[in-house]
């Protein structure tokens, strides 16, 4: 157990006794991952990471949040991670693990166009791309969008893609795959990515359709369900 002095507060630790926890359950693309990279080694910043004493090994650390920091700290040769050390029991640590990577606000948007207007007016959007978690096509779509527009009663119409995750069998995936290849080839998405959100959304919105007796046009619309 380390002193109590170190508790509670950012220290410095050897990046070899930083252990991974072996269940974290967050995980970032590589591309993402590459770009966090980029940005440590840019500005020489990052969050410290949140870190508990590890019980089986004095006087090293067992990483909570912060697992891809760690990792992009060790490609770039660093010799030491700031942390926060924590001390936590099982329980609190499976926790923090199930929550802290996964909770977060949303941006707003008009704060977010000053910002990019901002970075925008120093770096070209590839340049951009290679450092934040937006596509070029993203961030010139969004620096084009005039603030001074924005309806003060809501939010402009601007989506953003959002994460959705679930898990499925082999079977299952086959099936989802093969619905999607109808689908997706009617989508005029320039990425395979948006084809196959466009596919998705349009196979669920042929499920409503059908829950509400309404019924659903197979010449528009593939419909997997009941078939």
């Amino acid at each position: 157990m380390p002193e109590t002095g170190i508790m509670n507060q950012v220290s410095s630790i050897p990046i070899e006794k930083l252990v991974p926890h072996p269940d974290n359950p967050n995980r970032m693309s590589e591309g993402n991952f590459a770009k966090l990279v980029r940005n440590i080694e840019r500005t020489g910043l990052y969050e410290p990471l949140v870190v508990r004493p590890w019980r089986q090994r004095t006087g090293f650390f067992q990483i909570i949040n912060g697992h891809h920091r760690h990792r992009a700290l060790a490609e770039l040769g660093y010799e030491t991670a700031e942390v926060i050390v924590w001390d936590l029991d099982d329980q609190e640590a499976d926790m923090l693990l199930a929550s802290i990577n996964r909770l977060g606000g949303r941006d707003v948007l008009d704060k977010k166009l000053t910002v990019l207007g901002r970075l925008n007016g120093l770096m070209s959007p590839a340049e951009l791309a290679r450092l934040l978690p937006l596509s070029r096509p993203q961030i010139e779509r969004l620096t084009n969008i005039d603030i001074r527009k924005l309806s003060p009663a809501g939010p402009a119409k601007v989506e953003f893609a959002a994460p959705l995750v679930f898990f499925v069998s082999d079977e299952q995936k086959q099936m989802i795959e093969s619905a999607l290849s109808v689908v997706r080839e009617r989508s005029d998405a320039k990425t395979r990515a948006e084809k196959n959100a466009a596919a998705l959304a349009s196979i669920a919105e042929c499920f409503n359709l059908k829950s509400g007796n309404d019924g659903c046009d197979d010449e528009d619309q593939v419909c997997a369900v009941g078939k």
